[in-house]
């Protein structure tokens, strides 16, 4: 793994856990689900709105993309 696709695992990593983690704690505290449905919605909820980062060699040498679903176009990081 290219140092490129280390970081975009991390970059993904990151806000999925942040979401997640958000997500987890309003559905505890604000609805009345009990169990496993609790982390169950803040799985689905984090993983839809997480963006998604990519790393892909171009005629440029190597890259970092982001596609998030609040986003229309692809946006390069570096």
């Amino acid at each position: 793994m290219t140092k490129l696709q280390i970081r975009a695992f991390l970059y993904q990593l990151g806000c999925f856990a942040i979401l997640f983690i958000s997500v987890r704690y309003l559905v505890a505290m604000y609805t009345n689900l009990t169990g496993f449905w609790i982390p169950m919605v803040a799985f689905v909820v984090g993983t839809l709105l997480s963006p998604k980062f990519k790393a892909l060699n171009t005629k440029d040498g190597e890259k970092l993309f982001m596609k998030w679903i609040f986003m229309k176009e692809v946006r390069e990081i570096e």
